[in-house]
């Protein structure tokens, strides 16, 4: 089934060469956000450029090793490897906890992040898995073991707790939405529970389950008793609880998704609808009666981020709880067109330390001060070209088992890149997550290098594999 072909003549050039330059923009950055003029020497291992110059090393090591296995052993030991990953984050959980979060295994300075790995973990297994069941006759019990094999290291990850990586987690889902397998119900739900949580301090949200059980219900007659069904005309009626709170637009808007549906939607199976309407209902009343006690348990700096991410806290918070979101605004911003110049940045600096965390989770701050809006959009332009050079290489394969692997590495480097530049532009709520080949980190450099060179050595083979 194998060719013998040379190691690298079906290797993707172009988007290994976007790696190397991505590799080597971040290592500067973290070289200039760092620089100690006691200690210039990049190969310093005492300083933060020279263990980066480390990690990267043995990143590029492990990603030889990676793509010098053959493929197949991948799919045939996806079970082992994912459980491999599953035990280290429960050993995790037994460690002292590092900042507030049980989340590292390691000796001294030196230390990995196990759920760094289990992302690679679960993708392989979640590939294997997809290609094994038929996808064209979906039935509960594959659908089931997808959402467990994502959602179990989930759990094991929110215990630690490590908020990023369960939200990164979250786009395996997005994965399987491509290969067919939609969870109508759920994503309904969530549609319906974050307006909920925005306006629970209003009346709607005081009367949100009995004004929802109500609309529900008008919905559940309208189904059983059209000819058509149309899931248009249902997230109109679910979503209008929580959004506007008059009950009169819920039956004129409701109304206008009726007609708007029943033209362009068609028939539909009426069964499967009312299936998705009722268990919708349960699983949004069950969120948001225990949206309050699961709250009530989060850390105060988590609570803070939520409310600010949701506008629920309006009050002025430039030195409080969106200290660093702000001050990383302000060092974004400082860069104007063309920056400062190389290790000129005068606010992102580790030693200035006006934003914390310069050289991993705001790396961003530095490189935009220094090159400023011009560099930035190269920066973003090369990240863009490897995401879609990722979907590239998921569309050509000719197994489902690399086409979904390929998909969820795509996945997860977006959520990163997504996220992390959101963070520093104040687009979205810090939640710790790195910039991709780019941020000062062992655990993370070793685990993208690991799945990006897997995903070379399955698209390197591909014409080899029929399945």
């Amino acid at each position: 089934m194998r060719q013998g072909d040379k190691l690298t003549s079906n290797i993707d050039w172009p988007i290994l060469l976007v790696y190397f330059l991505i590799l080597g923009m971040g290592l500067m950055t973290v070289y200039s956000t760092a620089y100690d003029a006691e200690h210039p020497n990049i190969l310093d291992f005492s300083m933060l450029y020279g263990r980066q110059v480390m990690w990267i090393g043995v990143s590029l090591f492990l990603g030889l090793v990676v793509f010098l296995i053959d493929s197949e052993i991948y799919r045939k030991f996806s079970i082992p490897i994912y459980i491999g990953t599953l035990m280290l984050l429960v050993v995790v959980l037994f460690t002292p906890p590092i900042n507030g979060a049980r989340a590292w295994l390691g000796v001294g300075s030196f230390g990995i992040q196990p759920a760094e790995f289990a992302k690679i973990g679960t993708a392989i297994l979640l590939a294997n898995y997809i290609n094994r069941m038929n996808i064209k006759q979906q039935n509960v019990k594959n659908v089931l073991t997808c959402l467990a094999i994502i959602i179990i290291p989930m759990g094991l990850i929110i215990l630690q707790p490590d908020a990023g990586t369960f939200v990164v987690f979250t786009s395996f889902f997005f994965v399987l939405y491509r290969e067919g397998i939609t969870f109508d119900p759920i994503v309904l739900s969530l549609i319906n529970l974050i307006p909920g949580v925005k306006f629970k301090q209003t009346w709607i949200g005081t009367h949100f389950i009995p004004l929802l059980f109500i609309i529900v219900i008008i919905s559940v007659v309208t189904l059983l008793l059209s000819k058509t069904t149309f899931d248009l005309a249902f997230v109109g009626l679910y979503e209008l609880p929580s959004i506007f709170g008059i009950i009169a637009a819920y039956f004129i808007i409701g109304l206008l998704f009726y007609v708007v549906g029943r033209t362009i939607v068609g028939n539909r199976n009426k069964r499967r609808l009312l299936f998705i309407v009722i268990l919708s209902f349960s699983i949004v009343s069950f969120l948001s009666a225990s949206i309050s006690t699961v709250f009530s348990h989060l850390k105060q700096h988590q609570k803070n981020r939520i409310e600010l991410l949701l506008g629920l806290n309006e009050e002025d918070q430039r030195d409080g709880d969106d200290y660093n979101r702000n001050r990383a605004m302000t060092a974004v911003g400082s860069g104007g067109l063309t920056g400062k110049g190389y290790k000129k940045a005068t606010l992102a600096s580790v030693e200035s330390n006006h934003v914390p965390e310069s050289e991993t989770d705001f790396i961003f701050c530095p490189f935009a001060e220094e090159w400023g809006f011009v560099g930035t959009s190269v920066l973003m332009g090369l990240y863009l070209f490897l995401l879609l050079r990722i979907v590239y290489i998921a569309e050509r394969q000719r197994s489902v088992y690399n086409r979904v692997y390929a998909y969820s590495v795509g996945m997860i480097l977006f959520y990163h890149f997504a996220i992390n530049i959101g963070m520093n532009i104040g687009l979205a709520p810090v939640i710790g997550i790195p910039l991709p080949f780019f941020s000062y980190g062992g655990s993370s450099m070793m685990s993208f290098s690991a799945m990006f060179f897997i995903l070379l050595k399955l698209d390197s083979q591909r014409r080899d594999t029929l399945f």
